[in-house]
């Protein structure tokens, strides 16, 4: 670690973390308080990703969906009207809007081999945005005058790394240069996760190996058709089991770092009391 323990994390002149973990734990809401408190750029990976990594991709397929209006096909062919993406760190849903659910196109959903596609192209975007945080670092201390640094990692972070390898080219990386802070959930945080997942299903990121498990355990229990299969159905059917699969992929990750629980995350209200809560679980580390 970057940080041998709370003294040397209080001393240091420049503060420097990635903060991971499932999404709706407190990652966004501490980068944002950091940011605002000052002295602390922040690096949202999933807005890299839908950036610079998948913005084309993301306009790409909002430009096909116009394309079938005639109304609208007529204009864009003559550059009379433009698409873009207004995504902003509060607002990725230009992402999970492309990455999609797999299932029946009636109800929205995408063929299986174009759901997998879009998934191939978030992990390889995903890796990339996650490599550049060194280039950020340089560039929020030299361009913008920062010295302290957040990376906002996304909750499929996981599913891109093996943190049990010593020599894991992005974990490594990022160790090297920011501390790696797991905000661990409790069976409390898990079963609210799942209750707002359930009210609100989105899009998520999963292995593929993890991806076609599921899709051949669903199509089995519910003896369903692939082109029949209700998108929304499907990945509420397949979120606790995903954060049952992450668990213990988080938990290897924070081997290279440190943890602090949502409860703590939930009671820090402002910079010094992130920085106090850092120092604690470096002494526990």
């Amino acid at each position: 670690m970057i940080y041998s323990s709370a003294q040397d994390w209080f001393d240091a002149p420049a503060k420097r973390v990635c903060l991971f973990g499932m999404s709706g734990l407190g990652k966004s809401y501490v980068s944002n308080m950091l940011r605002e408190g000052g002295d602390w750029f922040h690096y949202s990976v999933d807005y890299r990703i839908g950036t610079r990594y998948m913005g084309e991709a993301i306009v790409d397929n909002a430009k096909a969906e116009a394309m079938k209006v005639p109304f609208l096909a007529e204009l864009l062919r003559s550059d009379s009207i433009y698409i873009a993406s207004n995504i902003t760190f509060e607002n990725l849903d230009p992402l999970s809007t492309y990455l999609g659910k797999p299932g029946d196109a009636a109800l929205g959903g995408l063929d299986l081999a174009e759901y997998q596609r879009r998934q191939d192209q978030h992990h390889a975007a995903e890796t990339a945005a996650l490599l550049d945080t060194p280039h950020f670092i340089k560039r929020a201390t030299q361009l913008y005058g920062y010295t302290n640094f957040v990376c906002d990692s996304g909750g499929s972070i996981c599913e891109v790394v093996d943190a049990s390898n010593p020599n894991d080219p992005v974990m490594h990386s990022l160790s090297q240069s920011l501390l790696m802070v797991w905000i661990e959930g409790s069976d409390a945080h898990t079963s609210e996760l799942v209750r707002r997942f359930d009210a609100a299903p989105k899009p998520m990121c999963y292995q593929p190996r993890f991806l076609l498990d599921c899709w051949s355990d669903y199509l089995q229990e519910f003896n369903a058709q692939p082109d029949k299969v209700n998108p929304d159905d499907f990945v509420r059917w397949t979120y606790a089991r995903a954060m049952a699969h992450r668990q213990p992929l988080y938990a290897a990750m924070a081997k290279w770092g440190v943890t602090v629980s949502a409860d703590a995350v939930a009671g820090v209200k402002d910079v010094s009391g992130f920085e106090r809560m850092i120092g604690a679980a470096l002494d526990a580390a």
